[in-house]
């Protein structure tokens, strides 16, 4: 640390409104790693899947979209039970990637089950998975990352901390909203958003079992858009839980109006 380092963190502490990131206790860093490491493998396995439809497509062979499909294929070739019809040397490559590809996938399924113990045993992500769109994966990473959600003075603050709110473009006293600013944490903003759109799409299947504001918002504006304004409600209902150590009730929902 350099003396002007030092001079301004001094000079930061003398300022009152001045506001500082919570430091993480080790519980949380420790779950954060789990997060990181199952973000890569997740990475990993879609570049090996693409990596086999690309070469069996180059002998016109084509997988079946969907993952499991893909990985059904992989178990197949591993086990030597499907050959398919490309030359030697390929199908030694095409062995090495469906090894590769499966071995990726039990990691994944063993950093999921660590994912899921540790959400049961978390108050706080026990709490968050109660709220419609959010599993175990956003429960506990929500939980890790954010240290004192007090740090936050609404539940607005909190969304546009995840680059969840529209940006301003306001001018001459007209007030014009623009994109959301994509700024803070990519991986939680990406989970809510995922989130999201799994709701949306069970409105679209049982739209008898839909919260009807979701649907008159489908109504109004493409899927895309409504994904992310729902993603941009669930942070605010996700901030006055954390922030008020309180469980979701169906009350919460009028919090989330749309």
């Amino acid at each position: 640390m350099t003396t002007m380092d030092a001079e301004a963190i001094c000079e930061a502490v003398t300022r009152p409104t001045m506001r500082f990131v919570a430091v993480k206790s080790a519980e949380q860093q420790a779950a954060l790693s789990l997060h990181r490491t199952r973000n890569l493998l997740v990475k990993q396995r879609t570049q090996l899947v693409n990596m086999i439809r690309g070469l069996l497509a180059e002998f016109g062979i084509d997988i079946p979209e969907g993952l499991e499909r893909a990985l059904g294929l992989a178990r197949q070739i591993a086990a030597k039970d499907a050959e398919p019809d490309v030359p030697a040397m390929a199908m030694q490559i095409l062995g090495l990637l469906c090894g590769q590809v499966l071995d990726t996938h039990i990691r994944l399924q063993a950093i999921d089950r660590s994912i899921g113990a540790l959400q049961r045993t978390d108050e706080v992500a026990r709490r968050l998975s109660m709220i419609p769109g959010i599993g175990p994966v956003g429960a506990t990473a929500l939980a890790a990352s954010v240290a004192n959600p007090g740090q936050f003075r609404s539940g607005r603050e909190f969304a546009t901390w995840l680059g969840l709110t529209p940006s301003q473009n306001s001018s001459g006293g007209k007030d014009r909203l623009g994109r959301i600013t994509k700024m803070g944490d990519l991986y939680l903003r990406k989970l809510l958003v995922i989130g999201a759109t799994s709701l949306i799409r069970r409105a679209r299947h049982k739209p008898e079992t839909a919260d009807p504001r979701l649907l008159a918002l489908l109504a109004r504006k493409p899927a895309r858009l409504a994904s992310v304004a729902m993603a941009n409600k669930m942070a605010r209902v996700v901030w006055a839980i954390m922030a008020r150590g309180e469980t979701y009730q169906a009350r919460h929902a009028s919090t989330m109006a749309l």
